[in-house]
């Protein structure tokens, strides 16, 4: 599990090649959307292959993966949003739910924006520390038990259509965790959003649309570190392929768990996290993988 590195920053995306990035492709969208933890599962799958890991880059910059599917599937929602917001804004109706949570989503956006600016030296660095099998394992774990703690004291009755300002900073607060891998960006703000008593599949929306800005920045700004680092063409064209097979597989994860959320809860997904949390401490304790 060798790492590789352009110019300090984990590339090792690069040396696995088209196929091998599109299997993992697959893995990461379908992971980067559910609330089970990509980085896990890109630790996971290519050590179980065989592989090189695809190093904290490919992950960062398949936040446009999940960007394209999060505005494919709601894309009513999102025009809805920007149109009503303009409107409102020309006639000066500040009260307009629209309005107001744009401007909700946008003030939520802020807290990660400035922890990923402060952790910005270490996130992607080669042999981040933060991307060490014990945190990755740990958060894994406690995520599962703060799913478990929201599902067991939560009443699920609310929708979007109660959510305020106070809620969104909530959610927005839960999504810097989402830095620390093994949290999941989805997994903390879904989690957040079921704490303030949302019902699941309106909770799953409101974590979604929330995470739009953070998501395209996260994503934009690995692209502009890439080209910092000057990765070569045949890198481009490989992490290229990575994002048109994941924006598939996410559009996917998101039409199932919205479907999943509107009749069941989230318990398969608090065993899981809690599986491959204590799977990854066993590893790290056996040297199963480095």
């Amino acid at each position: 599990m060798a790492l590789a590195c352009t110019s300090g920053l984990d590339t090792g995306f690069v040396e696995l090649g088209y196929a091998k990035v599109a299997a993992l492709g697959v893995v990461q969208g379908i992971t980067e959307l559910l609330p089970i933890s990509s980085t896990a599962h890109m630790r996971i799958v290519p050590a179980l292959l065989g592989w090189k890991d695809p190093g904290s880059a490919f992950s960062a910059a398949m936040q446009l993966a999940a960007l394209a599917a999060v505005v494919s599937y709601f894309w009513k929602d999102i025009r809805d949003l920007a149109f009503g917001s303009v409107r409102a804004l020309r006639k000066r109706d500040f009260a307009d739910w629209y309005f107001r949570f744009v401007v909700w989503i946008a003030l939520a956006t802020i807290p990660i924006g400035l922890a990923g600016i402060a952790l910005s030296g270490v996130l992607n660095a080669c042999g981040s520390p933060l991307r060490s099998l014990p945190v990755i394992g740990i958060s894994c774990i406690v995520m599962a038990a703060l799913l478990a703690i929201a599902e067991l004291y939560c009443n699920h009755s609310r929708t979007l259509d109660h959510v305020n300002l106070k809620d969104a900073l909530v959610v927005g607060f839960a999504q810097v965790g989402a830095l620390v891998p093994g949290v999941s960006r989805s997994g903390s703000t879904l989690t957040a959003a079921l704490f303030l008593d949302l019902k699941r599949e309106q909770a799953a929306q409101f974590s979604f649309l929330l995470g739009l800005p953070a998501i395209t920045l996260a994503g934009l700004k690995e692209l502009y570190e890439l080209h910092k680092a000057h990765l070569d063409a045949h890198g481009w064209s490989v992490l290229a392929v990575g994002l048109v097979v994941a924006s598939i597989s996410a559009f996917a994860a998101i039409w199932g768990l919205m479907r999943f959320l509107e009749r069941f809860s989230t318990w398969p997904f608090v065993a899981y996290r809690a599986f491959i949390g204590v799977v990854l401490l066993a590893c790290a304790t056996t040297g199963l993988l480095s």
